[in-house]
């Protein structure tokens, strides 16, 4: 074989390798998509790769309510998630044979994707450096929690909170579900109710998205279950799969975006178990309580019998997740 020819198939081979693993991870960024240029390196780029702080000049309600939730922080949560996460690798990737991982330091992206499919789907457009990132951050902030090191917990919380479902998550990389129908969500566009101009560098467009009042656009995340596109399925959530089956199916006509957005009055909040107005609205209890004197052989006793129905009056089963 001549040299060209043996060039021209090492070529091919490569650009063959990129492109398998490119699409090793499901989700991955495609054309036009934030994070198809470059794929972020750091914690620090992929914040950087979807930063929507240029949103709160015009967003600022909608910012602030976004800021009191979980959303906000969906890696740290309360500090129980990211906890999960380690609790994940100890009680899981370690101990499963075949899942390639003998140290937290061998923990790649895939390996993540159970959990950051809903957690960080962006973390699809990320190298494997990022996820073992993440993992070293997570095992430093523990660790100092543990040893009362300040410093240390402060600085990787706030790493840690600095990944999270924002903005660019549900207006762009998750606006869209049936890509081959609707197309890939595009960088520099805010998808909506409407299509126009954006007044924005960073995004000049608007469009719209055929699901951003549907429930499936939050079904993504708070989902079916298991996911079993993962070469390891994992079943958390799974509120959008009783919706259907259950209030749907029944004659439920209401969205999550209803109850939990318009209803509650949270907006961008999207609180549920946290929130007062959504406890109110998914709970129903009735109790009745009656003294009795129960006559046990020659000893008269007071007793108290109480019966509780608790109704559930949501669109899906509680708790979910």
């Amino acid at each position: 074989m001549k040299l060209k020819g043996l060039l021209i198939l090492v070529a091919l081979a490569l650009s063959a390798g990129l492109a398998l693993a490119a699409d090793a991870v499901p989700g991955g960024p495609k054309k036009g998509m934030i994070g198809a240029k470059k794929k972020a390196n750091s914690i620090a780029e992929l914040v950087a790769m979807y930063d929507s702080s240029s949103c709160i000049e015009c967003h600022q309600e909608a910012h602030e309510q976004w800021e009191r939730s979980v959303h906000s922080r969906s890696i740290y949560g309360t500090g129980r998630t990211a906890a999960t996460f380690r609790t994940a690798i100890v009680n899981g990737l370690l101990e499963w044979p075949f899942s390639g991982v003998q140290d937290p330091k061998d923990v790649k992206v895939e390996h993540l994707m159970g959990c950051a499919k809903c957690h960080l789907p962006q973390l699809a457009d990320a190298t494997d450096a990022v996820a073992k990132e993440i993992i070293a951050s997570i095992y430093s902030w523990q660790n100092a929690l543990r040893n009362d090191d300040t410093a240390t917990f402060e600085k990787e919380q706030a790493k840690l909170k600095g990944l999270n479902i924002n903005c660019l998550v549900c207006h762009n990389r998750n606006a869209i579900t049936h890509k081959w129908t609707d197309g890939y969500p595009q960088a520099g566009v805010v998808y909506g109710s409407m299509d126009g101009e954006h007044p924005s560098d960073k995004f000049p467009k608007m469009a719209k998205s055929p699901i951003m009042s549907e429930s499936i656009l939050c079904g993504q995340c708070h989902g079916l279950g298991p996911n079993l596109e993962l070469d390891n399925p994992t079943q958390c959530a799974t509120a959008y799969g009783s919706y259907l089956w259950s209030y749907r199916a029944e004659g439920g006509q209401e969205s999550c975006q209803e109850c939990h957005m318009r209803k509650s009055g949270l907006g961008h909040d999207m609180q549920s178990y946290r929130s007062e107005a959504m406890n109110k609205a998914a709970l129903d209890f009735e109790a009745k309580a009656m003294g009795v004197y129960w006559r046990d052989r020659t000893e008269v006793k007071p007793y108290v019998s109480l019966e509780v129905a608790m109704t559930n009056r949501a669109g899906h089963v509680i708790p979910d997740g």
